[in-house]
């Protein structure tokens, strides 16, 4: 079941305060990341189920580790999830589509004002945030239009929700967030022709509060220049690397 979002223009406007306002927390020092990020970032070829999983991952190795690279230098304050990267098959797939894929986990401290929002209105905004500028940095290094056996996108985002009280034994909560775009759509958004809030409205998406299945979520979503503009303090980017 979906969940469709009634908001007025002014609580729009709030929401999106809200978000632009949240705090990032990053453990970076003043001296930069690391050379090379780690390289079991990557899913291998040994792990794919199918040929045409294993030919993919064979033909982009090059451009996933590559990507794996970009995201590492450019957005530090996101951690990449072991064996993310990679042509992973949609759930509730009835053939052997394969979306090429990647799932982060974004290091934000909780808001009680973004944790008062409802489930719907946090995906939204982590939808605007990252969605569109990781499947364009994605289609940057496996350009759909060069190779069909591409059939989508997908998009997974898993951020704190709630640090466990003081008092307590149990585990921080996380809210994940995952994002199927199929290749029509994907390639409508790459060619302008598709608004954030399209996007949105044309994707699959699913989401999960801890372990907890929530099902089909409706997400709206709007024009967001987090990703490109915003700077973790002292940070220094490796020399030769460039961000696009």
């Amino acid at each position: 079941m979906a969940f469709p979002l009634h908001r007025s223009f002014s609580m729009t406007t709030l929401f999106r305060s809200i978000v632009l306002a949240l705090s990032v927390l990053t453990t970076l020092g003043a001296a930069g990341a690391a050379a090379a990020p780690s390289d079991d970032r990557v899913l291998p070829v040994e792990s794919y189920t199918s040929e045409k999983g294993k030919t993919l991952a064979r033909t982009h190795a090059k451009a996933l580790g590559d990507l794996n690279a970009q995201i590492y230098h450019c957005m530090p304050w996101v951690e990449v999830q072991k064996q993310s990267i990679g042509f992973f098959k949609p759930k509730n797939a009835t053939q052997d589509d394969r979306y090429l894929s990647i799932r982060i986990f974004v290091e934000q401290e909780p808001s009680p004002q973004f944790a008062g929002l409802a489930v719907e209105e946090r995906a939204s905004s982590m939808f605007s945030r990252y969605v569109g500028p990781l499947v364009r940095r994605m289609a940057a290094y496996v350009p759909p239009t060069g190779d069909p056996a591409v059939d989508g996108f997908t998009v997974i985002i898993e951020w704190l929700k709630q640090h466990p009280a003081a008092s307590s034994d149990d585990r921080p909560v996380h809210e994940t967030m995952a994002v199927f775009i199929d290749r029509p759509t994907a390639l409508e958004f790459l060619a302008g022709t598709l608004i954030p809030r399209d996007l949105a409205s044309r994707s699959r998406v699913m989401a999960w509060d801890g372990a907890s299945a929530l099902g089909p979520l409706s997400v709206s979503a709007w024009e967001d220049n987090f990703v490109s503009t915003y700077k973790v303090q002292n940070y220094q980017l490796e020399k030769g690397v460039t961000c696009q």
